[in-house]
């Protein structure tokens, strides 16, 4: 029994171990379950509650998810959680009863091996670590029949500022990522296989935020739920007007300064383990400059995870763009799904004729296969401007695809002279890749999470796309800082640019310089006025996480990078692509003759969606993972068999 008891906590690892599987795991919700006699039964209720404490350009967030097991069985439960972006997850906490269990931060296989021990061993174990873009899979072994077990998660994650307004973004479920290498090109790659997943209704989760905003607030609203706002002048409490709501959508919360309230250049510091650690926000000058005649590339996703509501986002986007153009302007419209097709085979002179040709093929488009973005992005990319115009790409995807590290390459590769706009489109965008994307190539991102956003947001972009504000852009920190981005982005009116340093102390001045159209452009800042913040220093690591992981994808040493990952991670207590979250119980629990079952909570599907990208591992592989592990937890078991104790760590 043991043998077996070990073998299904195998599986589990199994899923875990294989990268491709992330789109059939789940977040959060409830599932149903099959018995032997193929009768349906709920295994799992998880609610989740988030709570946020905002102060200024940083926020505190700690999500507490309650799992109960409903079932008469001891079960272990795999989920994924998304994330927002640049989020630096950095603590864990499993609670039982009156006891609490603190995590801690380990080398990934390291936190595996002994999750998958204690598992086989009895004990209640939970294991948070990261599966890409700001998706973290998280596992609890040892639920009891009837047992309620509280996991608690924090994180630090910056605020945006862009358009006179600061937006924070929770992603409440995802948009299951593509793997063309595992998907058919053919109209079933649209639809994910989620037979082991059955969903018992759409999940649950409540939101409350606490916002010290700094500035006296004339609005505070959600383009995506329904809010009740509590106090007034520059404090507010924020929780959802209908209590707990379906996780189907992105939450946004966005709020706006009285007029001449507005945020000017500033820089935020924290002192931690001897180190000063600063944020640094940077406004750009306002000016608003003839426009130039542009080559505007418009490349729509039409690939199956696109079907409902968000291709109806896109078309009517791309119809919003085509209005944009003026006399001189040139253009080309791209769809892509597994195939990428041009209207035009190269751009083409704005006349009424084309205009209406092109608005028309846009409205008869139609989602299905799946997402061959990279050829779609080399054709976007392809070829200078024509001459005396500016080459502007703007790429309207939900951003659903599995590993997105082949475009940020082809981006890198292919960019030239052209910027590229992202638009990011439905109820749950892919934002890490949407924002990354837009970062590398220069120019800007919007996100349509709604039909009815689709003018105010393309507005907004098409005043960028005409108002570049500062190009060749460079900082210079004093002293020896280490600074991040490394790459700075061109500037749009309307956005800041935001750094973050780690310094050796908090003198001197924060020197910038950068062009605008027509004339060079430098600021200072003096860091001996910076107001003091608390979670920068996290925010730094996983910055420079970030920056560690981009130069091992273009081709940096791989044992080095890793290394200082590893040892950045376990400095500042985060989680990484190479560290996890551990939590284990001391003592077993679980009887040693339990037949512990394995299952996977499924997301809520996204708002609008009736379509999943096709990510599930091959089943071959699935197999064979589990094959060996299974071996593996066979050797725990044999183990287990001797007097000696299991080797492992007890955190309570």
């Amino acid at each position: 029994m043991r043998i077996l008891r070990a073998g299904c906590t195998a599986l589990l690892a199994a899923a875990f171990a294989a990268t491709g599987a992330v789109a059939r795991a789940g977040g959060f919700g409830s599932i149903e379950a099959r018995d032997a006699r193929g009768g349906g039964f709920e295994l799992v209720a998880l609610e989740s509650d988030v709570e946020y404490a905002i102060g200024g350009l940083v926020a505190e967030a700690r999500i507490r998810q309650r799992f109960v097991n409903r079932s008469d069985g001891w079960i272990d439960a795999t989920y994924v959680l998304p994330l927002p972006e640049g989020a630096a997850v950095h603590d864990l906490e499993l609670h039982v009863g009156q006891r609490t269990i603190v995590g801690e931060i380990r080398e990934k296989e390291q936190a595996r091996s002994e999750f998958v021990e204690a598992a086989a061993s009895g004990r209640r174990a939970s294991l948070v670590e990261a599966a890409n873009a700001q998706l973290f899979r998280t596992a609890v072994a040892n639920i009891g029949p009837g047992e309620t077990i509280e996991v608690d998660l924090r994180w630090w994650q910056p605020i945006a500022y862009r358009d006179d307004r600061f937006a924070l973004t929770l992603p409440l479920t995802y948009t299951p990522r593509f793997d063309p290498g595992t998907a058919a090109g053919d109209g079933a790659a649209g639809h994910a296989n989620r037979d082991d997943v059955h969903s018992a209704g759409a999940p649950k989760v409540r939101v409350d935020v606490t916002l010290d905003a700094g500035v006296a607030l004339a609005r505070i609203d959600s383009p995506t739920h329904s809010l009740a706002v509590a106090g007034s002048g520059s404090r507010r409490r924020v929780t959802f007007a209908d209590g707990a709501v379906p996780a189907d959508r992105d939450f946004v919360l966005e709020w706006t300064p009285v007029l001449g309230a507005a945020p000017a250049s500033s820089v935020l510091v924290e002192h931690w383990n001897g180190r000063a650690y600063a944020l640094a926000m940077l406004m750009p000058p306002a000016q608003l400059p003839d426009p130039l005649p542009r080559e505007l590339i418009l490349a729509i996703d039409t690939s199956g995870s696109m079907e409902g509501g968000s291709i109806e986002q896109a078309r009517a986007a791309l119809d919003l763009a085509l209005n944009s153009l003026r006399p001189g302007d040139r253009f080309n419209v791209i769809q892509f799904n597994s195939v990428v097709e041009p209207l035009f085979d190269a751009a083409v002179d704005a006349t009424p004729a084309d205009v209406r040709l092109a608005r028309e093929w846009i409205a008869g488009l139609r989602a299905e296969g799946g997402t061959e973005m990279v050829s779609a992005l080399q054709r976007a990319l392809a070829g200078p401007a024509s001459p005396g115009h500016v080459r502007q790409v703007v790429f309207a995807t939900d951003g659903a695809v599995n590993d997105a590290d082949g475009l940020y390459r082809t981006i890198d590769d292919g960019l030239g002279a052209s910027r590229l706009f992202m638009v990011g489109i439905g109820s749950a965008p892919n934002a890490h890749f949407i924002e990354r994307a837009a970062t590398q190539g220069r120019g800007s991102s919007v996100v349509v999470r709604r039909l009815d956003e689709v003018g105010e947001r393309m507005r907004e972009l098409f005043a960028k796309l005409d108002r570049p504000a500062l190009r060749d852009l460079a900082l210079a920190w004093p002293g020896s800082a280490d600074g991040y981005p490394r790459q700075l982005p061109d500037l749009y009116a309307g956005e800041p640019l935001i750094a973050v340093a780690r310094l050796d102390d908090v003198r001197g001045t924060l020197q910038a310089n950068g062009a605008t159209r027509d004339a060079p452009w430098s600021a200072t800042l003096r860091l001996d006025r910076a107001s003091p913040a608390s979670g920068i220093a996290r925010l730094w690591a996983q910055r420079r996480a970030d920056e560690l992981q981009r130069e091992l994808e273009r081709g940096g040493d791989a044992d080095a990078a890793r290394a200082a990952i590893v040892q950045l991670a376990l400095e500042h207590h985060i989680v990484t692509p190479y560290t996890s979250l551990i939590a284990v119980e001391r003592t077993p629990t679980a009887p040693a003759d339990a037949d512990v079952t394995s299952v996977r909570i499924a997301n809520g599907v996204p708002e609008g969606s009736v379509g999943f990208a096709s990510t599930a591992t091959p089943a071959t592989l699935e197999a064979l993972l589990g094959l060996l592990l299974l071996v593996v937890a066979a050797a725990f078991a044999f183990a287990d068999r001797s007097p000696r104790p299991l080797p492992r760590r007890e955190y309570a």
